[in-house]
């Protein structure tokens, strides 16, 4: 036997189903922006040179070696260049926090940020390594630490 439904039960579903809607289509946009947000792409510093306007409205991760007596260092932010294959990419990072102690003259580095229309890189997360600390061993030499 089916039971009529009354109009004031009826208004109650809809009024919660388009609560529940709302909510999913919120929940939805938030995740996409901020996948959005978060999605940086790796470029070398050639393929950066290339990409024309697109450069500038994207987040960047681009890699290269510091070159040498480039670096200034004022506080916490840092202007440096990266070198990569007879490209030159002057570079500015403004974190947080000072760049870390590997970062030196002919290190290599990672810088994540942006391209401004002013030529530079400017960076917010900046990763270093010193290549010789992790280079293989050569055979007859000693481990130093």
């Amino acid at each position: 036997m089916l039971v009529p439904i009354m109009a004031g039960e009826t208004g109650k579903y809809l009024k919660f189903g388009g609560a529940v809607a709302l909510i999913l289509l919120s929940m939805g946009y938030l995740a996409y922006t901020g996948v959005q947000e978060s999605k940086s792409y790796y470029v070398t510093i050639k393929e950066l040179r290339g990409m024309g306007d697109g450069a500038y409205t994207k987040h960047l991760r681009v890699a290269g070696n510091v070159q040498p007596g480039s670096i200034k260092r004022t506080g916490t932010r840092v202007e440096f260049s990266l070198v990569e294959n007879d490209q030159l990419l002057p570079v500015v990072y403004s974190g947080t926090e000072a760049p870390p102690d590997t970062f030196k003259d002919n290190s290599q580095a990672l810088a994540d940020g942006s391209f401004g229309r002013d030529g530079v890189f400017h960076a917010k997360q900046l990763q270093a390594k010193c290549a010789s600390k992790y280079a293989p061993q050569q055979p007859g030499a000693q481990a130093t630490m």
